[in-house]
């Protein structure tokens, strides 16, 4: 499986988490170590989104993909 293919089924299964609170996740890229993410819906605007991003999504997908060493929204 290709790390894009390995990131991606990670984001879908970190997906459910964030519609349960009414927002969402895009993949935009993924380049040089580097996962570029879109926040969308309540996640877009959440004051606490910068926290679900590093300690809950940049977590889970390093775990899953060890080939991601940062993750970033843009």
């Amino acid at each position: 499986m290709k790390i894009e293919e390995k990131i991606k089924q990670t984001l879908d299964n970190i997906r459910p988490a964030l519609q349960a609170d009414g927002g969402d996740l895009r993949f935009v890229k993924f380049s040089d170590g580097v996962l570029e993410i879109e926040l969308v819906g309540a996640c877009a605007g959440c004051p606490m989104a910068q926290l679900t991003l590093k300690d809950g999504i940049e977590v889970e997908v390093m775990k899953a993909v060890p080939e991601v060493k940062e993750v970033v929204a843009v």
